[in-house]
């Protein structure tokens, strides 16, 4: 299986945290958040399109980030979120 792909296992984690499942676009915009948070905080416009900056703007809606090109903050239990389901699209059973 390719790696960073949507699975029934990555929506079902989506589900039972969020309540929601995710698109591929989500998965996708998510390790440069990731990246963003462990180093300068700060998301560079440039490197997003609309539909990245409108998951962003949802995000933003559900409480889980604040802020963005000006500094970005995310909520303790939305960055856990964002670390299990890197680790299932990503990381698990790749050996």
């Amino acid at each position: 299986m390719s790696r960073g792909m949507l699975t029934e296992e990555v929506n079902k984690i989506a589900e039972d945290i969020i309540h929601r499942k995710i698109t591929q676009v989500e998965l996708r915009l998510m390790p440069y958040i990731q990246y963003v948070m462990l180093n300068e905080q700060i998301i560079e416009p440039i490197k997003l399109n609309s539909d990245e900056r409108n998951i962003l703007q949802k995000w933003r809606d559900e409480g889980f980030i604040e802020g963005g090109a000006s500094g970005l903050s995310i909520t303790k239990d939305f960055y856990d979120f964002i670390c299990e389901i890197l680790f299932e699209a990503y990381v698990k059973n790749r050996t």
